[in-house]
């Protein structure tokens, strides 16, 4: 289990120097690294167009559907290379993505979503069984909807639908992109309280992307800032919540207070993000 106090040395995940291409012209990532300690819940930030989305797809071997490929570069999980494999391979290593969007089946009620989680998985009935009603215990909204059209039910619970599917196959590590987008604060706040239950229960590992940096340094032991496809700063989520330019870039606080976006636009030509 990860230990934020004294650290985690065992990386489950490494992302080494990599470049992604779109349609053979159209660079994307420009030498991205990072590590995803085992048992600990790492944050991607960044605004719109970082290419944190991208980084998730990289590791779970999904950009080949949109034509793009990891041209330089090394994704080892569990010390074994994976950016060349197929998708469903990675999700069988342990590796599951929950997509931005809260990409669920509208034609399925809520429990058949879930359950179509599990379809990678060989135990019986029994056990599966067992984890449904785990993730009811995580997410009782669901089993209150469980027969409700997945379609009709609200953006908070689809979300907790995709994140329930991907608890069903068991995996070790869940990407998850853009958990925040689209949903009032008070079921964003619920969303990483659970997701933050999960980690430390379940030893379920998380890389989560997200845009609302205040929120994610909150829950998330490290982390790791983007711009324009580069890491620009990373480090403990508790230092970087305290670090002068994420304070003003990113959570809209100076010294002399908040400032609007116009005001702090002009970060994106500071040399020093870079140094």
């Amino acid at each position: 289990m990860f230990d934020a106090a004294e650290g985690q040395t065992e990386n489950v995940l490494e992302v080494n120097n990599i470049e992604v291409i779109y349609n053979h012209v159209i660079l994307v990532l420009k030498g991205v690294s990072l590590n995803v300690p085992q048992g600990g819940i790492t944050a991607l930030l960044g605004g719109n167009g970082a290419g944190k989305t991208t980084t998730l797809k990289a590791i779970s071997g999904l950009l080949a559907s949109e034509r793009g490929e990891v041209t330089k570069g090394s994704i080892k999980y569990r010390g074994t290379v994976i950016q060349h494999q197929d998708p469903a391979d990675i999700v069988k290593s342990g590796v599951v993505q929950v997509m931005e969007g809260r990409h669920c089946f509208e034609h399925l009620t809520v429990e058949e979503n879930l359950l179509t989680g599990a379809y990678t998985r060989r135990e019986g009935k029994a056990a599966i069984q067992r984890d449904l009603e785990m993730v009811y215990d995580y997410f009782p909204r669901l089993k209150e909807r469980r027969k409700s059209q997945a379609g009709y039910t609200s953006g908070g619970e689809q979300q907790m639908t995709a994140i329930g599917r991907a608890l069903m196959s068991k995996p070790e590590t869940i990407l998850l992109d853009e958990p925040s987008m689209g949903l009032a604060p008070q079921l964003v706040e619920q969303i990483f309280e659970i997701v933050k239950s999960v980690n430390e229960n379940e030893g379920v590992t998380f890389l989560l992307a997200e845009q609302n940096t205040n929120v994610a340094l909150r829950f998330a032991h490290y982390g790791y800032i983007l711009e324009s496809g580069r890491v620009v700063m990373d480090g403990p989520a508790a230092d970087l919540r305290e670090n002068p330019d994420v304070k003003e870039f990113y959570l809209g606080m100076s010294e002399q207070g908040r400032k609007s976006f116009r005001d702090v636009r002009s970060y994106r030509r500071r040399k020093r993000w870079l140094s």
